[in-house]
Parts: C-alpha cells; sequence; structure tokens
C-alpha cells in the first residue's frame, strides 16, 4: 500500500479510536499494535515493550512531575484568591481597572501553576463575582477569566513546552524564553479588548472600586511576593547555569511546598498527601501518553508513513505559508477535540520534518503550536475553560461564556499572524540569552 494512503488509513483510525472514548494513550497503543500486526506480524509486537519504557527512559521527564507538584502546591493554597486580591487592591482605581486585574492575576497565577483549569477556577470564583458586582458584562466577566486561564501553557514553565521540547528534541530552556513575550503580548491583548469592550458596555461609572489605603495595599503583598520570588529563582536557576532544568524542577516543587506550609499553614499530612495524589494521577497520566505516543510514531516511521508526508510536502510546489496556515488549521481543529500534550505528541513526528523542510523554525513553531492548543482550551465541543466557568458560574449561559470568549480567540489568531510577521517575537530572548540557535 502507498505509505501516503496508508497514513491517511491511520489517521481514520487514529480519530475513530479516540472518539470512541478510550483513553489517549491506550487509543494510541491500540492503533500502533493494529497496524504493525497488519504490516510487519506478530513478531513487530516484540519490539512495543522495549520502545514503550525506553521512551521514559529520558531524565528530562523527571521535569514533568516535580512542576506538576510545584503548581499543584499553589493550587491549593489561596494564592490565587490572594494574587488576585493584591492586584485588586493596586489597580481598583483605574478605570476598567478590575479586568486588568483578574487577567494580571490569570497571568501570574498560571505562570506559577502551569494548568489552565485550576487558573480559572482559582481566579475566577472571586473574579467573576465581583466584575458582575461592580457592573461589568457578563461576557467579559466570564470569557475574560476562560482565556486568561489559557496562559498557563504558554507563560513558563510549562508542562506542555516540557513535552514539546522532548518530543523534538530541542532546548527546554529556549523553548520556555520563547513563550515570554508572546505570552506577555497575549495578555496586553486581552486586556485592550476587555477595556474597550468595557468602555463600550457604557457602564463606565459602576466600575471604579472602593479605595484602598497604602497600608492595605502592602499588607497582601507578604502573602504573594514568596511565590513569584520562587518563580523568578526558577527561572534564574535554569537561565543562569545554576541547575539543569530537571533539578530546578525539583527545587521549586520542594519550596512550593515548602511555602504552602508556612505561609498557608498546610499542616495537614492529609491536605499534603491530596497535593501529591493529585500530582502522581497527573504525571502518570501524561507520561503514559509520552510513552503510547512514542510506540505510535515508531509504528508511522517503521512503515514510512512520516518519510513520505514529509518528501511527498518536499515535492509541492506551495508557498511555504500557504502550508504553514494549512498546519495551523489542522492543529486548530485537533485542539478542539483532544488535549494539548496528546496533540503534540501525535503531531510532532509528523509536522516537525514538514516544519524543518520548509525552513521554520522548530522554536517559533512551539510558540504559534501553543497558541493553536489554547484556542481549544476556550472553543467547543471541548472547551475546558468553559465547562469550568460554567460550573463557578451557573447562572451564566454557556452560550454567553462562549460568546464571550470568542473576542479572545481572535486575539489569539491576531498574535499568531504577528508572529508569522515577526518571527523575532519568539526567536529573539531565547538567542538573547542563550545565543543563536546552533
Amino acid at each position: 500500500m502507498d505509505p501516503l494512503v496508508l497514513g491517511g488509513l491511520v489517521a481514520l483510525m487514529t480519530i475513530f479510536v479516540l472518539f470512541s472514548g478510550v483513553s489517549v494513550a491506550i487509543g494510541l497503543l491500540i492503533v500502533s499494535a493494529g497496524f504493525l500486526i497488519a504490516f510487519d506480524g506478530m513478531r513487530s509486537l516484540e519490539l512495543m515493550p522495549e520502545i514503550l519504557f525506553g521512551k521514559l527512559d529520558n531524565f528530562a521527564l523527571l521535569s514533568i512531575p516535580m512542576f506538576i507538584i510545584m503548581g499543584s502546591s499553589i493550587a491549593s493554597t489561596r494564592a490565587g484568591a490572594d494574587l488576585y486580591e493584591a492586584l485588586e487592591r493596586w489597580l481598583t482605581r483605574v478605570p476598567g481597572g478590575l479586568v486588568i486585574s483578574n487577567l494580571g492575576a490569570c497571568a501570574l497565577f498560571a505562570a506559577m501553576s502551569g494548568s489552565s483549569p485550576a487558573t480559572c477556577a482559582a481566579i475566577g470564583k472571586m473574579g467573576i463575582p465581583e466584575m458582575r458586582k461592580r457592573g461589568y458584562p457578563d461576557g467579559v466577566a466570564a470569557g475574560s477569566i476562560a482565556a486568561g486561564g489559557t496562559l498557563g501553557i504558554l507563560i513558563p514553565p510549562s508542562v506542555t513546552m516540557i513535552v514539546y521540547g522532548i518530543a523534538t528534541e530541542t532546548s527546554i530552556g529556549r523553548l520556555f524564553l520563547a513563550g515570554v513575550i508572546p505570552g506577555l503580548m497575549l495578555v496586553g491583548l486581552f486586556m485592550a479588548w476587555s477595556l474597550y469592550s468595557t468602555w463600550k458596555s457604557g457602564n463606565i461609572a459602576l466600575l471604579g472600586g472602593r479605595g484602598y489605603s497604602w497600608a492595605e495595599r502592602f499588607e497582601i503583598l507578604p502573602r504573594v511576593l514568596p511565590f513569584l520570588v520562587i518563580i523568578l529563582g526558577v527561572l534564574y536557576a535554569l537561565y543562569g547555569g545554576v541547575a539543569t532544568p530537571s533539578e530546578t524542577a525539583a527545587i521549586g516543587a520542594l519550596l512550593c511546598l515548602l511555602m504552602a506550609v508556612i505561609i498557608y499553614k498546610m499542616w495537614s499530612p492529609k491536605a499534603i498527601w491530596v497535593v501529591l495524589r493529585d500530582s502522581t494521577r497527573e504525571s502518570v497520566m501524561i507520561l503514559f501518553i509520552i510513552a503510547a505516543a512514542g510506540v505510535f510514531s515508531y509504528m508511522l516511521s517503521s512503515l514510512f508513513i512520516t518519510q513520505s508526508i514529509a518528501e511527498w510536502i518536499g515535492t509541492l510546489d506551495v508557498n511555504r505559508w500557504v502550508l504553514m496556515a494549512a498546519i495551523n488549521l489542522f492543529l486548530l481543529v485537533a485542539g478542539f477535540f483532544l488535549p494539548p500534550v496528546a496533540v503534540i505528541l501525535m503531531a510532532a513526528p509528523i509536522l516537525l520534518p514538514i516544519i524543518l523542510t520548509a525552513g521554520f523554525d522548530p522554536i517559533w513553531f512551539a510558540v504559534v503550536l501553543t497558541i493553536n492548543m489554547e484556542i481549544g482550551l476556550i472553543s467547543p465541543p471541548v472547551g475546558l475553560n468553559l465547562y469550568v466557568i460554567n460550573g463557578i458560574a451557573p447562572d451564566i449561559k454557556l452560550k454567553t461564556i462562549l460568546l464571550g470568549s470568542l473576542p479572545y480567540v481572535a486575539c489569539m489568531i491576531l498574535a499568531i499572524i504577528l508572529l508569522c510577521l515577526f518571527p523575532g517575537l519568539a526567536t529573539w530572548l531565547p538567542d538573547v540569552v542563550m545565543g543563536g540557535a546552533v
């Protein structure tokens, strides 16, 4: 069978199996085993255990559970509420300052936790009722939190970036730096739209909050600054040559646990056990998907599907930006139905040769891919963040939340266009800090 036709058949079978309701990892193993048996015989299965466990034999993978523990420690405390309250106290007198506070809190909490649903829940529980009470439109209140929560997979430290780095064998340090400027740019675009829509609502008189004294503003800072110092310390250790990503993640996880115990009095062994239990579950899920995706990649390569697709793309007389538009459309649709980690691990073996053949920078492409995954988090039918917000504010209709988040989807699409026009937005900082790519 022609490898390109076979590739199409693999794609259809993968979609069918994943939509049957099985977990992503099990689905990938079923598809891989089925095609290996069909074309290479039963003996091909002898290699599957070696590939499965070999894919996990990577020291860099230790950073995933460590960063997850780091985020889970923060998410289990009142850090999100304190962060929101601190920003609100400092920005409350700015017209529309509350929505800026919420987006800023989302960005910082997302950077600390790395979890989109946790960010929506932590900031949304306080931010949405307060914004509605002050007269903000429901769409702005719900949509801004849903969109702000997506920043967790772009602003470092990001588990999604770690997974991409492992899948494509690119520098995790460079990937983290590549997400900084685009992440800040997205925050700026979100804030600009939120302020415009707030101004357009005509309720400016209702949007100011009560005044806070300087004493009240400063008294909240000791509860928030230690976590921000940890984030800056993690980034310094990573880029200052002090420690490897895995060692840095381990230190960050330990410090966040200690801060949760010391600052938020999380003395109970049961509370600490819940943090470790939930972190273990999420880590095992991600690592299982990584291992299964390794077998899936082996199947694609052994049947010459990956090589044939890359060769076919190379023979096409198509402008490379048309090709990039098609890739973005594919990623956008995939992100509607699958979690970011699954999309990256399944698509990376196929897309990376195409990206390199077309002359695109894999570090730059990681940012474009991640923003596409962010869009999927606030787009139906899956749209995880939409349902988290609906759970926090059940009296806001899901349709209102969706319509409120659509302008932020447009902001993300604009960000992708700006990255295509100015690739340096993603590549400049990594090159300055770590030197030009080799």
